[in-house]
This record gives C-alpha cells, structure tokens and sequence, in this order.
C-alpha cells in the first residue's frame, strides 16, 4: 500500500488493493470489478460499487438567466440564502436532465458559472454512442468500451450504461432533440475510433449544442426549476453527524453582483464537469477548472482514476492555418473523432501516412493510441502538428457531416473539402473523478455526482468516442430515485433545522480596500495579475512533465515545483492581504486548479505501469497486477494549504 502524506490517507495502486476479478460475460474479456473494488476498500460507501444551421437557435439567455418562478419563491428565502430540495452544480447535460427529473418532487436550483449553455456539453460534436441498429448489440458495445478502457472498466457499468443507453436517447428525442436520419428515413449512425459498428447518433458535428438546446429550452418551461447563472460554486457544505459526512449545499459567488449566496438543499448533485485548464491547450471551455473535483476533495469525498487525462488527438493547429487567428483562443477547437470515423486519413508534414505503423485499427485505433502516436510523430519529426485530410471524400457529404468544422477551417483561409487540416493533441476528458457508485452516490451523503466530474467505471484506462454524453445521460437519471428518496428521508431535519444550520458555517468574504490593509484596487490588481501569471506557470508545467508521454523523474519534477508554486502564489496572497476566508473568482479557480494538478501527479505515480491514458517510460507495459483503479481516500488531516482545506470547517451535527 502506498502511504502518501500530504492529504492522501492512502493512495492505492498497483498491486496494493485485493480485488476480486471475474470474467466478463458474453465475450470472455476479464475486467475490474470497481463496485466490488469500492466495497472491500472504502467504509461509508454503502452498495457504491462553432456553428452553421438555425436550428441551433438556442433559448433568449435574457429569459433564462437568473430566471426564479412564483412556485419557487417560497423556496428561496431571499437574496444572501435560499432554500431549496435539490441544488444542481452544473447545467450540461447531466446536470440538465437530472433537474428535470426530480422537478416534479421538488423545488431544484441550478447553479453555473457562466452562461447557462457554456458548458462541455455544448461543444461536443461527435455524438452519442448507443446500441440502435439491429446488426449491433449490447455485448459488442460492452466489448469496445471495456477494449477501449484498457481492460480497467467495470462490467456492471459498462453493462448498465450500455443497456439503458438507447432508451436514454430516445427520451432526448422525444423532448424535441434533432438528429440526423438517412435517405431511409431512420437515423444516421456514425462510426467513430474503437468502435466496432456505426452507433453515433449524432446531429452534423454540433450534437451537444443541440442536446443543451432542447434540455434548457425544457427547464425554461419548468415552473419548478430556478437557473441562477453567473454563480461560481466555491465550496460544499458539510457536516459529521453518526460518523457519517452529510452535504446540505453549497456556497457561491454571485458573479454579477459581487455577493456570496448560500443555497441549503437537502440534496446536491455535483455535474461540473471536468478540469482540462490544469493544460495550456484544451478543448474545454473556459469554465472547466475542476471546480466539482477539488470541492468534493476536499468535502472529504472519494476520488479515483486521476491520472488517466485523455488527450484528443485532433485539435485544431492554429499554426499551421493559412490565415492565423489574430487572438489566442480560450480553448482549442476540436476537429471531431467522426472525421477519422467518416474515413479521414492522418499524415505528417511529408503527406506520409504513419498509424499504420503504429496501430492495425490505423485511424479508427482509440485515442490513447492515436495520441501517443501523434505525439511519437511531433517530437521524431521537430514538427508541431500533423494533417487529418477528408478531402478524397465527395464534397457534399463532407459538408453536410462536418458543416461547423468546415466553417470553421474556411474562416481562415482552408477548405476541408481540398486541403488537409492541421492537427495537434490537446487535453480534452478527464477520466478520472468523484468515486461513484451504480446510482451516482459519493460516501458523502446527500451529495451525488454525474457527467465527466464522476468516476463511475464505465471509461477504465481510456474513454471511448462518444461514450461521455452517454454516460451523463444514464448516470443523471439513476441518480434520481436515490436522490428523491433522500430527500424524503431528510425532510423532517431539514424543515426543523435548515435555518440555523445555514447560519452556523461562516461565510465567505470578498476582498475589500480595507481587508486588504488599505491597499484598494492596487493590491486587488496584483493579485490578478500574479494568479494569471501562476496559472500559466501551472500550465506549462502539467503539459511538460505530466503530458501524453511521462516518466517518474518528470512525474516527482512536476510535484516539485507544483508545491513551490502554490506555497509562493499563497505567500504573495497573504501578504497583499488576503484573507483564507476571501474568495474570488480567479483565485479559487486556482486553488480548485492547483488540487486538481496535484491528484492527476500523485495518482500519476502511484501507477507502475502503462495502462490506457497514462503511459510512462519507466513502465513501458501492462502488468497485470495494476488491473485496479487508483483510489484517493480522504485524510482525517488535510493538507496545509489553502487549496486544499474548504473554507468553511466541518460542522458536527446531532
């Protein structure tokens, strides 16, 4: 067993957790049993285990934002505190359809840090895999993503995921989702890397923003669910009681308003997504810090699987572009895996065709595979992109497929149609997150997670294409009878004692002249400044030495100057003034950024081998033994940093 100090009670890996292994049914593949995993190791965890086409018109943000109905007044107290039965943190697809699920038992909240439609949702392209052709199968679906996964999967997961998938979908539809359908009428089903049929179901290369469409344009029309956009989530709050950690909601940021607002539910569900700004280059959108991971981290939750960060292997080059952008954008724009689905060939700079070399599935290889393999490529070469050329496929089904990818590249100067597009890995999915179980419950009660911030199994070593809109669509709607059930079974505590429980946590502050010790806008401006220039520091220092390709000295050079960094950036706060109760934006999305950086480095190196995402040259193989997942369990000690201790102390209940 690896004993890790510094806010790791034991970190677990390979070869330090007994698990059971079976065999996996139908297709004699073995796997990981992670519920089985979480049973025998973790106490408390019960039974866990940009856009072409109107029709993308999105819902008046005008209407949404901040929306609060009549039939939800009486729920939310006033401006500083509101009381609500379930508190979402999120609004992408999990967070979405979760809330309209358990609207019909109860006032709900949606919290997000921006506006209601940015999200990592909004800017999947490929599609939604499920098991919808007659030719295809369950078991076959179940065979490519435990493949996939590098055999790391959980088969009851990946069972439960794969079997209520293609109902999940058709409940999209029938909310008023668009995809689209062939000549004959029936849906178009793409196919896309470590796939072994077409099952993507898919609107052009925008099916996120379509499924984010018609998910707000439903809470829009639900009477019972209030969105309050521009809110940034910045801690949980918690509380022991029966040895037991409860979660009665969370405190945020008014981003507008410049005030911190309290929300108390009785039940939390955490779909936040993921962290992809611990990395310079990322196709998340700006609001994905980490923030779910590093809260619930330090609310005590357990986290599993952080070192396995995929990387997508076909960004957009921005250098290699005919026509540069003249601003850096603030995340890469992806060049989806239904390209190389649809038949789209990889080249070097050469126009020479490499992952036949690399891989016998060639482009269609997962994208662990085709990551590395790129990456071998750049670094061999001197060079920093690689092409991706569609344009041998008839023009017309290139532009009817890729409409968004094709405007975009035709912005600057590169018709998809008769050039190849320049092409570079970037950070795109964390595989890794909040330990759930079979229903999206976490061992801190009351709090549940779904979508990219959970760990549930289903992605192993390495998600596959497509597989994460599914995922969020499933796990959101298992979470819901639990979670209605909880409430239930909370109801009487929370009516009693729901006021003075809300007033016991202190509450965080805003920085001011005067906290500052009278340094005003001066001080305020340099703690801007130096957070912006830590970030990047941060940055460059996760993609050098905790990239695609890593290596035990890098792993412990990156811990390094990680610790340092944060020490220094905590002394110059501090000593400008600020407070450990102060919050701000910018500066908690960095300490959120900073715990997140820290778990994928220790999960990193807690793993001795190569397995899926994570490849490391002082263990170039698969070994057998490290067939189990990497596992954070909380410390009764927290470590000494801002960073990584809430702001608000554990409350003890009766």
């Amino acid at each position: 067993m690896a004993n890790l100090t510094g806010g790791f009670a034991s970190l677990q890996c390979a070869g330090a957790m007994h698990v059971d292994k079976v065999h996996m049914q139908a297709s004699g593949l073995p796997f990981l049993s992670f519920r089985r995993c979480a049973q025998l190791g973790i106490s408390r965890l019960g039974s866990m285990p940009r856009f072409m086409g109107a029709r993308c018109t999105f819902v008046s943000q005008q209407h949404v934002r901040h929306k609060v109905r009549a039939s939800a007044l009486s729920s939310l107290q006033d401006d500083t505190t509101k009381f609500v039965d379930f508190v979402v943190i999120g609004s992408g697809v999990a967070g979405l359809r979760y809330a309209l699920e358990v609207s019909k038992h109860g006032s709900v909240a949606i919290i997000t840090k921006a506006e209601p439609h940015e999200s990592n949702t909004n800017y999947a392209q490929g599609g939604v895999s499920a098991v919808l052709c007659p030719s295809d199968s369950v078991e076959s679906h179940m065979k490519d993503t435990i493949v996939a996964g590098a055999y790391l999967c959980d088969e009851e997961t990946v069972r439960i995921v794969c079997t209520e998938g293609p109902e999940r979908v058709k409940e999209l539809i029938a909310m008023g989702a668009s995809f689209d359908h062939g000549e004959d009428g029936r849906l178009h089903l793409a196919r896309e890397g470590g796939h072994s049929h077409n099952r993507i179901v898919h609107s052009a290369d925008m099916t996120g923003r379509e499924i984010e469409r018609a998910l707000l344009q439903a809470v829009d029309n639900d009477d019972n669910i209030s969105l309050f956009g521009h809110h940034f989530a910045i801690d949980l709050l918690t509380c022991q009681k029966n040895g037991e950690i409860y979660c009665y909601g969370v405190d945020s940021i008014d981003i507008e308003t410049q005030k911190v607002v309290r929300f108390i539910s009785k039940v939390t569900l955490l779909a936040s997504g993921g962290a992809g700004h611990i990395y310079p280059t990322t196709t998340n959108p700006p609001v994905a810090t980490g923030d779910g991971i590093a809260m619930c981290h330090r609310a005590q939750a357990v986290i599993s699987n952080m070192e396995f960060v995929q990387f997508h292997p076909t960004a957009l080059s921005d250098e290699g572009l005919p026509i540069k952008p003249t601003t850096k954008r603030e995340n890469a724009f992806l060049i989806t895996e239904a390209v190389r689905g649809d038949g789209g060939i990889l080249y070097n700079q050469s126009m020479e065709r490499f992952m036949p070399l690399y891989d016998d599935r060639a482009e269609l290889a997962p994208r662990d595979v085709v990551a590395r393999s790129i990456d071998d490529q750049l670094k061999k070469r001197g060079e920093s992109y690689v092409l991706l050329d569609i344009s041998h496929r008839p023009r017309d089904k290139v532009l009817a497929h890729f409409p968004n990818i094709a405007a975009e590249c035709l912005r600057h100067g590169l018709d998809i149609t008769r050039q190849p597009i320049p092409v570079v890995p970037a950070a795109h999915y964390m595989c890794g997150g909040v330990r759930a179980g079979l229903q999206g419950e976490t061992n801190v009660k009351g709090l549940y997670v779904a979508g990219e911030v959970a760990c549930t199994g289903l992605h192993g070593a390495n998600r596959l294409a497509s597989n994460s809109l599914l995922e969020a669509l499933v796990f959101a709607r298992r979470a819901v009878q639990p979670s209605i059930d909880h409430m239930v079974d909370a109801a009487d505590d929370a009516d009693a004692g729901a006021a003075p429980l809300a007033a016991r946590w202190a509450r965080p502050t805003l920085p001011s002249a005067a906290a500052l010790g009278g340094g005003g806008g001066g001080a305020l401006s340099e703690i801007v400044a130096r957070t912006r220039r830590t970030r990047a520091e941060l940055q460059a220092v996760m993609w050098e030495f905790v990239g695609i390709v890593r290596s035990t000295a890098r792993l412990k050079q990156a811990e390094w100057r990680i610790g340092d960094m944060e020490a220094e950036w905590e002394e110059f706060l501090f000593r400008r003034g600020w407070a450990p109760t102060m919050v701000g934006v910018e500066a908690c999305e960095m300490r959120n950024l900073f715990c997140c950086a820290k778990l994928v480095v220790k999960s990193a190196l807690a793993r001795r081998e190569s397995r899926g995402l994570h490849f490391t040259e002082d263990f170039p193989y698969l070994e057998e033994s490290g067939r189990k997942p990497t596992v954070i369990f909380p410390d009764a000690v927290q470590e000494l940093t801002w960073s990584s201790k809430p702001l608000q102390r554990q409350l003890q209940c009766k």
